[in-house]
């Protein structure tokens, strides 16, 4: 398979069974495809490259992002930036408390010259949606993107719809401003794959978006790399990379982990293992290697799982956070050892 922008492989996108491998050679292709999709959005993103890293790891994981930061950092810049370098659709949501469910997923209208009920499609219809500010918006229509995130699919008056792949969807919320804001419920955090903030630019990288001041920053776009098509294609080779059995092990003790910390209510569940496992085939590929290491595993554990923890009120009352109890769980638990140490073993 020789990948390409705009044309990974001549057969059908997804055709590539997961019981294959990822060859080095098709690794260091994935790599370079990924760099230069990194690459595109940076020019949008100043000083972020790790960030965007995560976000691109998280759509070729076939996963949703979470963009939780202070306003004014570039959330929906990023974001937008992401669905604009895949030739696919897109659409925007902004998220408000008089959002209704059917204006995302949409509604049934009665046809008088037919007599029947039509559905009429919502803008969660799109390969890549960006939820602005989805805590702003009720409970009941947060739900709405529920079965959507998961399944794939909109059930409307009994009748199932597909949404069209590769199919992603790009929340941003403000941590900060709880007025008029409702939290999303832990069963809707733990359909995002992954979950990053974006922070505020280093010096460099701010004096260069001073330099940008006279443009919009919606006037900045950002070139189209891969069709649609060829993001199923890639994700489909991503699924491919090599995990040994030590690290399914590393991971699943990484997990019960999380549910016997004390400071913790609610662990990681089983979807959030699939998770880490998922996105490490991906960071690994992205780095140029056909197979997963501890090192991709740590490097993910943080944004993969620390939003799918509930600590306790007592832990949270004493400023502990998920992500410093993920950060302790990394350094108590033994990765697995390198096969060099273990061939030092047998000799």
């Amino acid at each position: 398979m020789t990948l390409t922008p705009d044309r990974v492989s001549p057969g059908q996108p997804g055709a590539r069974r997961d019981a294959e491998q990822m060859s080095i050679e098709e690794a260091g292709q994935f790599a370079t495809l990924f760099d230069r999709l990194v690459r595109g959005v940076e020019e949008v993103v100043l000083g972020k490259q790790h960030v965007i890293r995560l976000a691109f790891t998280a759509l070729f994981s076939e996963g949703h992002l979470l963009l939780e930061d202070v306003p004014g950092t570039g959330k929906t810049s990023l974001a937008r930036a992401i669905a604009q370098s895949v030739r696919g659709t897109n659409n925007r949501v902004q998220f408000t408390p008089d959002l209704l469910p059917g204006d995302i997923t949409g509604v049934s209208i009665f046809d008088q010259r037919t007599a029947t009920f039509e559905f009429h499609r919502g803008p969660v219809f799109a390969n890549i949606v960006l939820a602005d500010e989805i805590n702003r918006a009720s409970p009941k229509t947060q739900a709405a993107l529920l079965e959507v995130m998961e399944e794939g699919q909109v059930t409307a008056d009994g009748v199932t719809h597909r949404v069209a792949g590769p199919f992603m969807v790009i929340a941003t919320q403000n941590p900060i401003e709880q007025a008029g804001t409702y939290r999303l419920p832990e069963a809707q955090l733990d359909r995002f794959l992954m979950k990053t903030s974006i922070g505020y630019p280093d010096q460099a990288a701010t004096v260069r978006i001073l330099e940008g001041a006279g443009r919009r920053a919606h006037d900045n776009r950002v070139a189209p790399v891969l069709s649609a098509e060829s993001v199923v294609e890639v994700a489909s080779l991503a699924r491919t990379v090599f995990v040994d059995a030590t690290i399914n092990d590393y991971v699943a003790r990484l997990v019960d982990a999380t549910r016997s910390s004390p400071e913790v209510r609610l662990g990681a569940s089983v979807r959030g293992a699939l998770a880490l496992i998922r996105t490490a085939k991906t960071y690994a590929a992205s780095q140029g290697r056909h197979y997963v290491t501890p090192d991709d595993v740590k490097a993910l554990a943080e944004p993969v799982l620390a939003h799918r923890l509930l600590l306790d009120a007592e832990a949270e009352f004493d400023g502990v956070s998920a992500s410093s109890v993920i950060g302790r769980i990394l350094v108590e638990t033994p990765p697995p050892r390198s096969g060099e140490d273990q061939r030092a073993d047998v000799s």
